[in-house]
């Protein structure tokens, strides 16, 4: 009899206390906010956008029980001048941080210090690759720089910490925690969830470290292109798989064909010895056949490309593992029909589309991101939306749905109209930007306007070319119209959008100048 007293006391106090938990939530008003973040992954390695290469559950979800977008872009597609844009809403000549090379100025508002101010429990989790402690997050846990996947350092509100494991798994285990033990219960919470992969070096995680062994992915179509019809900028780039690529960081030898160190080996000194043992145990053999084979032309092409390929989406794995574990925890917590969720990333990337890897150009690969997002007070599932949302647009629309005043100084827009199917308003037009030459990968600067069917870009610097697509008939963007009779009108009214888009958004050739001037000051500073 005691003991049947005692269990029925636990039962009612979990169901009261677990009642009181839900009560809590159903009175809430102002929703809460997951805004995940990964690096550098294309929307081509999303399921749910059809292209048949990977396969991505997790993520595929929210475009099941919420939106998909199909056209969202960036302003800028480098990973901290993207973030920056993010955060501010304004484009990176408004915001400052137009490189990865030069500061990014914290003082200035972000949305998350409005949520903070509007009474909303905040926290940052994972890779940001700004300097500085994040303001506007009642907890910081953040990768200093790029960040290492094997045994990663993170700054801890402040203070550096080594975590021993792998950094996907790090973020989404304190990402959890922050959740379910640190968070202000009674208030509404915005968690900023920032993995670092599939960023450049890729490295698996243990268990993902042979998976596509048995897979020989096809290369796109146009991996081969020679850039003709096109300008010195598709020419001049270093970013060819075939050509550019490292032996150690992206192939994963620790000696070259030559017999050299390569320099895999730093990376391999943070690893212990039982994850050495499982990286040599996956990679040894393959690299052992691979030098033996004496691979050349296309042959050799064609190894590159799927080593990469397959190394990227090892990572991905590991992402989408993240999100599934978040996704549950909110069915299981009672807090998913009032939270917003977004995927994103900071832009798109390269999967051997013109033979490259990296970003930077605004051709489409690299100028769309992936971008789903469930809310099911509001969103429909299966929803599918064409318009050209910006990552410029994140702040608003996130500000819109806390109900927090969105600052004037905001350039973009809340698509929450668009998400809930209310109106089909939307800009023509996206603008963009990119400003970090000469410098790595070598990409020009240029800028320019794409619309839903055209797109008009402008190389400047060392160089003063023109570049125009018809994305309807040429969606690979082969061939630059822009000097072609046919598409004459066309191209006279491509520039007087631009010129029209530059001067909403405050963008000039002085802009263009000033921060030419500024790229020069600071790299003659550390000569």
């Amino acid at each position: 009899m005691i003991l049947r007293k005692i269990t029925l006391y636990l039962f009612f106090s979990v169901l009261v206390t677990s009642s009181g938990h839900l009560q809590a939530q159903n009175k809430q008003k102002n929703p809460n906010i997951i805004f995940m973040l990964s690096d550098d992954h294309a929307y081509q390695a999303i399921s749910a956008y059809g292209t048949g290469l990977n396969e991505t559950p997790n993520i595929d979800r929210m475009a099941d029980e919420g939106a998909i977008f199909t056209r969202a872009t960036v302003t800028n597609s480098i990973c901290a001048p993207s973030r920056a844009v993010i955060l501010t809403g304004k484009h990176s000549f408004i915001n400052g941080k137009v490189d990865n090379i030069q500061p990014f100025d914290w003082d200035q508002d972000n949305f998350a210090k409005l949520l903070q101010q509007a009474g909303y429990n905040t926290a940052m989790i994972g890779k940001i690759h700004l300097d500085g402690l994040p303001q506007g997050f009642d907890f910081s846990m953040v990768l200093p720089g790029q960040g290492n996947y094997y045994n990663p350092d993170f700054i801890v509100n402040g203070e550096m910490k080594r975590f021993e494991g792998y950094v996907t798994d790090i973020t989404t285990e304190y990402a959890l925690k922050w959740l379910e033990e640190e968070r202000d219960p009674e208030k509404p919470f915005m968690l900023i969830y920032n993995q670092k992969a599939p960023h450049r070096n890729w490295q698996p995680a243990p268990e993902y470290l042979t998976l596509y062994d048995d897979v020989t992915f096809p290369m796109p179509s146009n991996f081969y292109d020679d850039y003709s019809n096109r300008g010195r900028a598709a020419k001049e780039q270093e970013m060819q798989i075939d050509g550019h690529a490292d032996w150690g960081i992206d192939f994963k030898l620790k000696e070259d064909p030559d017999g050299k160190p390569t320099l895999m080996l730093n990376y391999l000194k943070r690893f212990n010895e039982q994850q050495l043992k499982d990286w040599d145990a996956a990679y040894e053999p393959k690299n052992k056949a691979f030098l033996e084979a004496k691979l050349e032309g296309k042959e050799l092409a064609e190894w590159k490309y799927n080593t990469y390929i397959k190394d990227y989406l090892r990572t991905i794995k590991s992402v989408d593992d993240g999100v599934g574990e978040l996704l549950d925890y909110l069915e299981e917590n009672g807090l998913a029909e009032n939270t917003i969720v977004i995927y994103s990333s900071d832009q798109g990337f390269y999967l051997g589309e013109h033979g490259w890897f990296d970003k930077r150009f605004m051709y489409e690969e690299s100028f769309r991101t992936p971008l789903l997002m469930r809310f099911p007070k509001e969103i429909k599932p299966n929803t599918e939306i064409s318009k050209l949302v910006q990552n410029l647009d994140f702040a608003p629309t996130l500000l819109d749905y806390a109900g927090v005043e969105v600052p004037n100084e905001m350039q973009g827009e809340s698509f929450r109209n668009l998400a809930n199917g209310s109106s089909t308003e939307w800009r023509d037009a996206a603008y963009y930007t990119y400003y970090e030459y000469p410098a790595v990968h070598m990409v020009k600067r240029h800028y320019g306007i794409s619309t839903e069917r055209y797109k008009l870009m402008h190389f400047y610097y060392d160089i003063d070319e023109w570049e125009m697509y018809d994305l309807e008939k040429d969606p690979q963007e082969m061939n630059n119209v822009y000097n072609d009779p046919e598409y004459k009108k066309v191209r006279a009214d491509m520039h007087v959008r631009l010129k029209e888009v530059r001067a909403q958004y405050g963008d000039s050739e002085e802009m263009d100048e000033k921060y030419i001037q500024t790229f020069n000051s600071y790299m003659d500073s550390r000569k």
